[in-house]
C-alpha cells in the first residue's frame, strides 16, 4: 500500500480553541485603540455588544468583568450606567504585578540581576531627554541623604529618597517598558521585607561613594554623554548590588546569634 501521500493528507494540528469569553476581551481592546477610545468614554451598551459579538448576555458580562478586572474600564449601574474606559495608574499595575510575584521567593539578589542589567540602559536612553529642570530635581533629592540621618524616621526617608533619584531618571528615558521596568523593581525594593529590614537597621551606609556615582552621572546627562552614563549606572548598581547584599548577610548572621542566645543560656542553667 502507497503510504507517501499519507502525512500530507492529514490535516495539520491546530492551537486550541480559545474561550469566547477571551475573545471578546481581546475585540473590545481592538475596538478601544481602533475608535481612540479615551478614559471616560462608554463603550457600546450592553445589548448591542451582545448583537455585535453574536455571544450570549453572560459571555459578553463575563468578558466586561474581565476587563474590569484589569483595570481598563469600571461598570457602573444605574441611569446612566454602562461600561467606561479607566486609565489603569502606574501604581495598580504594579500592584497587579506584585501580587503575581507574592509567592516567587523574591530576593534581593533577583532584583539587582535585573537592575544591573536594566537601569544603565535607562540612564542611556534619559540622557538625551532630561533638561535642566530634571538634573535639578536629581540634584535635590541627592541633598535629601547627603548627611547621616538625626532618627530613624530621617534614616527610612532617605533610602526611600536613594530609590526615587532613580524613578527620577527613569521619568525621562523614551522607552516606556524600560522605564515602568526599572521602576517597578525599585518598587519591589521597597516592599520587599528583607530589603525594609535592611533599612529600618541603624547599619552604617556606604553613601559617599554612591553619591559620587550619581553626582558624576548628573554631570554626564548634563554634557549628554550617553556611554558615560551608561557605564557610570553600570558601577554604581555593581556597587549598591554588593552593599545591599553585605548587609543582608550581616542581618541573617545577627537573627542567628539572637536566636541561638536563649538556648545557650538554658545549657548553662542545666549543667
Amino acid at each position: 500500500m502507497d503510504t507517501s501521500n499519507a502525512e500530507s493528507d492529514k490535516p495539520a494540528s491546530t492551537a486550541p480553541r480559545r474561550k469566547r469569553t477571551d475573545e471578546i476581551v481581546d475585540a473590545i481592546k481592538r475596538m478601544i485603540v481602533e475608535h481612540g477610545l479615551a478614559p471616560g468614554d462608554r463603550l457600546p451598551q450592553e445589548r448591542d455588544l451582545i448583537a455585535q459579538y453574536a455571544a450570549s448576555k453572560g459571555t459578553v458580562r463575563e468578558a466586561l468583568k474581565a476587563l474590569e478586572v484589569q483595570g481598563l474600564i469600571s461598570v457602573r449601574t444605574g441611569p446612566g450606567g454602562g461600561a467606561f474606559i479607566e486609565r489603569m495608574s502606574e501604581g495598580r499595575a504594579m500592584s497587579l504585578l506584585s501580587n503575581f510575584l507574592f509567592a516567587k521567593n523574591l530576593s534581593i539578589a533577583h532584583i539587582y540581576e535585573m537592575r544591573k542589567a536594566l537601569e544603565p540602559l535607562v540612564a542611556a536612553s534619559a540622557t538625551p531627554q532630561i533638561d535642566e529642570s530634571g538634573l535639578k530635581r536629581l540634584e535635590a533629592i541627592i541633598a535629601v541623604y547627603d548627611h547621616e540621618p538625626a532618627d530613624a524616621e530621617e534614616r527610612w526617608t532617605q533610602r526611600m529618597a536613594e530609590l526615587d533619584f532613580h524613578g527620577v531618571v527613569a521619568e525621562y528615558a523614551d522607552n516606556p517598558i524600560l522605564a515602568f521596568t526599572c521602576r517597578f523593581l525599585q518598587r519591589l525594593l521597597k516592599d520587599l521585607a528583607v530589603a525594609q529590614d535592611i533599612y529600618l537597621r541603624p547599619e552604617p551606609v556606604e553613601r559617599e561613594s554612591g553619591i559620587e556615582h550619581q553626582r558624576d552621572l548628573i554631570a554626564a546627562m548634563r554634557r549628554r554623554d550617553v556611554d558615560a552614563a551608561a557605564a557610570i549606572l553600570a558601577e554604581h548598581m555593581a556597587e549598591a548590588e554588593r552593599h545591599m547584599l553585605g548587609l543582608q548577610a550581616t542581618l541573617q548572621d545577627r537573627f542567628l546569634v539572637e536566636a541561638e542566645a536563649p538556648v545557650r543560656k538554658r545549657k548553662r542553667r542545666s549543667s
